[in-house]
């Protein structure tokens, strides 16, 4: 009896570790990192992002920046003096997505935004936590 509650509760921790470990960790731009022009890439097409995912921005530091802004239009007019969600300045910035919804990003140096270094995406709901594995039959294996 006692080893079922055992089985049962390393079953749900299991279930729960699961979940933890299904968030994707996304480099930005893959190989070629944050760069000049990057909306033009389509980087982002066809790729599915959601809360807890990671997002790093690399590149080289003396260069560039990562600034994420709360509404489409400080991201389409690439507005420097909007009031930024965050600003990264470090060459190797992580990004916890951490809410569904539009995720606005674009380069703070001067004309940078302007020729393309910027990112919108659609952040989903987390993952959807895995049914729960079926109840064993009780006293088969005792």
């Amino acid at each position: 009896m006692a080893s079922s509650r055992l089985l049962a509760v390393l079953l749900v921790a299991a279930a729960c570790l699961g979940s933890l470990a299904s968030a994707t960790e996304w480099m930005v731009g893959d190989g070629g990192g944050w760069r000049a022009k990057f909306n033009q890439t389509g980087w982002a097409d066809g790729k599915t992002f959601r809360v807890g995912d990671t997002l790093t921005f690399m590149y080289p530091k003396e260069n560039h920046t990562v600034v994420q802004v709360g509404n489409k239009d400080d991201f389409a007019a690439c507005n420097l003096n909007a009031n930024a969600v965050n600003k990264w300045d470090s060459g190797n910035d992580v990004v916890t997505l951490d809410k569904p919804g539009k995720a606005w990003f674009f380069c703070s140096v001067p004309n940078h935004c302007n020729n393309g270094m910027k990112l919108v995406i659609n952040v989903e709901e987390g993952a959807p936590t895995p049914a729960p594995a079926p109840a064993p039959a009780s006293g088969w294996w005792f």
